[in-house]
């Protein structure tokens, strides 16, 4: 074997014949000695250094603000639970009576029924003749009761896809 050495150790005796390089132990204790106090030093000046520039304050009082909320925007514990309440929140708002300013006699009502009185009543509209030539362009077809709402519309709560469509021609 080409890497191997030729000179194989002695191991006749079981333990090494010569002593311990005292001198070199001794240099390298005093060298990491030497390289430890430098360290030490370095690191005093520096969290004195620090301190100087950003003092940390008063210590802080075990008891005081037990209970200090994080910052805005906060983590929900039960995202499912807090959306939930939130469409029911919404379903009851879109489908009940009730005041939105009650000094100035605004309510709201629940939506299927407005959508009935809009198309009993109609939108507010100039007449055709007080429409100018792009007015007249502008115009353009909604579309019917019928058509699918578009991909995407339900939102979070699901509103669009929850209802079946309901029949407003009768």
């Amino acid at each position: 074997m080409p890497w191997a050495s030729k000179r194989q150790p002695d191991t006749g005796d079981g333990y090494e014949k010569r002593d311990a390089n005292v001198r070199g132990l001794l240099l390298f204790g005093l060298g990491l000695a030497v390289v430890m106090v430098i360290t030490f030093l370095a690191m005093k000046w520096t969290l004195e250094f620090l301190s100087a520039k950003s003092p940390l304050g008063p210590p802080a009082a075990p008891f005081a603000n037990a209970r200090r909320l994080p910052p805005s925007p906060r983590l929900q514990a039960y995202p499912h639970v807090d959306l939930s309440a939130y469409c029911e929140q919404q379903l009851s708002a879109l489908n009940s009576y009730g005041w939105v300013d009650q000094q100035s006699g605004v309510v709201h009502i629940p939506i299927d029924r407005a959508m009935d009185l809009v198309l009993k009543q109609g939108f507010p509209a100039r007449p055709e003749s007080e429409m100018s030539p792009y007015d007249k362009q502008a115009i353009v077809p909604v579309g019917n009761v019928d058509a699918l709402p578009p991909e995407g519309a339900a939102g979070q709560c699901k509103f669009v896809d929850e209802h079946p469509p309901v029949d407003y021609t009768k």
